[in-house]
């Protein structure tokens, strides 16, 4: 291998990627696009449920009630009706996703069971679990609470007896869902990038004929291979120390475990998602399929890899086909060391097979690789 033809290489791609507008576009904006996009736009918080209230009693008690539901920040009460039909006509429309009835004789809840109903729009099935267990938590606490206090006022008192269960949040007390997408982000922008880029490197060179200009070098195939792969190593590194950074001090979520364990296993998945584009580069003949390659890679990533639904949700089969993707691993590192702050033996089987692939993926590209037009 020569060193110069290397540094040649290395610094024709440099170049190319500068003359070439959309690859910068990927490089230095879509990261930041993808990282504020995700980070503000995907959330598993439920909370300010709009909902609308059918008030038949009208007391201060009922009113007391619909703030109680105003106050727990889980509902909106956002429309007052004076009909049944009116309220089903707003759940029609999906203006509303909850609807409160309730009956002309709820003053006397004190006295007697009153059936109050909460009416909820189950179509997205998020918003109405949330909906449901929230709902009923806010009318039992109302409920218990205004009976404590009548029996205070009667000089009685509920026994301290039965269970008193005692509950403590690991890693994020808060449960702040930043905490658990930015990690996720982290690694997504950096797979989604690496992979698009190298994608198109060597297809590019066919479809503006430099290849045939590279044929007839004394350039080796593994010397083109690694001089292509550098440059977009050093980008797509550099990308990931710009989305932590902004993870750090943007989104205040920070680093709990080892920060250079973090940057070492980062350049080693950015050397794993480039040996996959690299793949899709040796197979494609024109961009348009470096293109359809490069997302029939991505979009399976980010529904089974675990960044938005939990894998242990999913069937065996699906599990089985989201245990060969390298981002499955890399996100379990991720939210190992930034949330938990776990080391390097804990981790010891995410990285094994990270790395593993990522050999395996580079090999494969290489041995694919030829100097030559097809």
């Amino acid at each position: 291998m020569s060193i110069s033809r290397l540094f040649a290489i290395i610094k024709k791609e440099f170049i190319q990627i500068k003359r070439d507008k959309p690859s910068l576009v990927i490089s230095i904006v879509m990261p930041l696009a993808m990282l504020f996009l995700f980070g503000y736009a995907v959330s598993t918080e439920v909370d300010h449920i709009p909902m609308a209230v059918f008030d038949q009693s009208k007391t201060q008690e009922s009113r007391d009630f619909i703030n109680a539901y105003k106050n727990s920040l889980y509902f909106n009460p956002e429309y007052y009706v004076n009909t049944i039909d009116e309220l089903n006509i707003l759940l029609d429309t999906g203006k509303v996703k909850a609807g409160l009835i309730i009956p002309p004789d709820f003053s006397q809840y004190k006295n007697k069971m009153t059936n109050v109903l909460l009416k909820i729009d189950g179509s997205d099935p998020t918003t109405a679990r949330t909906a449901l267990s929230s709902g009923i938590m806010v009318a039992q606490y109302f409920s218990n609470k205004n009976t404590e206090e009548e029996l205070s006022k009667k000089g009685m008192h509920i026994p301290d007896i039965g269970i008193d269960l005692s509950t403590k949040v690991e890693y994020n007390p808060d449960l702040n869902t930043l905490t658990f997408t930015i990690p996720g982000l982290l690694g997504l922008v950096m797979q989604n990038i690496t992979i698009i880029l190298t994608a198109f490197a060597l297809v590019r060179e066919k479809e503006k004929g430099t290849m045939e200009q590279l044929i007839v070098t004394p350039i080796k195939s593994v010397e083109l291979m690694i001089g292509k792969l550098i440059p977009y190593i050093l980008i797509g590194y550099t990308d990931f120390l710009m989305v932590l950074a902004l993870s750090i001090y943007w989104f205040r979520v920070p680093v709990s475990g080892s920060i250079f364990l973090l940057l070492l296993l980062g350049f080693d998945f950015i050397i794993c998602a480039l040996a996959i584009g690299m793949l899709i580069s040796t197979a494609a003949k024109t961009q348009t399929q470096a293109m359809q390659g490069a997302f029939m890679v991505l979009l399976p990533t980010i529904i089974l890899s675990g960044f938005i639904f939990p894998r242990e949700q999913m069937p065996y089969v699906i599990r089985a086909i989201s245990d060969i993707i390298p981002l499955t691993y890399f996100l379990d590192i991720l939210r190992g060391i930034i949330i938990k702050g776990v080391n390097a033996n804990l981790l010891l089987n995410q990285i094994i097979i990270m790395t593993s692939m990522g050999f395996a993926l580079l090999l494969i590209a290489v041995l694919r690789f030829r100097k030559r037009l097809d």
